[in-house]
């Protein structure tokens, strides 16, 4: 009988391994459907291809990274530092609910990238409005999934702490943002790759730097390596920041891993 701690080491090394078989899989199929159709390098380029157009310039696109990084960051902070207050209060208050939410969903249902000119007209080609951008893409996930989460909380806990004298606040804090985290981070993580997107798109509408610059300017000149190049750079920063995410969790939060 397999015990719990072979089983965790057992999972956990599954966990590391699926993954990487996966990526090893994809980059074999991409190789073999341009050998076997003969694709043309500036239609679709090899795995080898992207990779020395990559070593050609690595100090350039790893720049382009850090400011793509740094733009979804500050947006995807400021998008906690706004969205969840503003989800407890929906909470606490079904007024408040009943006046922000259709709000909320008329922004979130206007398609960004129509917003993003926008953005550059008012804020300028600076980064503050690709910053403006990826806040936006993020919000509203995390707005909802806060306030989901703090209204999931059982109703005999609730009743359970108010039998013990407990305050609205010491109920509020203790035991319904508690019960929320795991629903939080569940939003968090939608939003940490959305932030990404959003930087990109804001670098579409107007920049002079970032990946979204390089793929915008590498397809104008059929550089589709350098594009390739770009892209799978944005692909490892969102891996890298989910997974960031993930581990947080996981040292901030250990007891909701148990209960599931």
């Amino acid at each position: 009988m397999r015990t719990r701690s072979s089983w965790l080491t057992t999972s956990r090394t599954s966990a590391i391994l699926l993954p990487v078989v996966g990526v090893i899989a994809t980059i074999a199929l991409w190789w073999l459907v341009i050998v076997v159709f003969d694709i043309k390098q500036f239609l679709l380029p090899s795995p080898y291809d992207v990779l020395q157009r990559f070593l050609e310039q690595p100090g350039y696109l790893l720049q382009q990274t850090w400011v793509s990084l740094v733009e979804s960051l500050a947006g995807f902070g400021l998008a906690i530092v706004v969205g969840i207050p503003i989800a407890l209060l929906i909470v606490r208050s079904a007024i408040l609910e009943r006046l922000v939410y259709p709000l909320l969903l008329a922004v979130n249902a206007i398609p960004k990238i129509a917003i993003a000119p926008l953005l550059v007209v008012w804020m300028g080609f600076g980064q503050l409005p690709k910053i403006m951008m990826a806040l936006l893409v993020c919000f509203f996930p995390i707005v909802i999934s806060t306030a989901q989460g703090m209204k999931s909380t059982p109703a005999e806990l609730v009743e359970l702490l108010r039998s013990l004298k407990a305050s609205r606040t010491q109920e509020f804090f203790k035991l319904r943002l508690t019960y929320a985290l795991p629903q939080i981070f569940t939003g968090l993580k939608v939003a940490i790759s959305l932030a990404v997107i959003g930087s990109v798109i804001g670098e579409f509408a107007g920049s002079t730097e970032g990946l979204g610059y390089v793929i915008w300017n590498s397809g104008a000149s059929a550089d589709t390596p350098l594009a390739f190049a770009a892209i799978g750079l944005l692909s490892i920063m969102s891996i890298v920041l989910f997974y960031g995410l993930v581990l947080l969790e996981h040292l901030l939060l250990p007891w909701a891993e148990e209960t599931r």
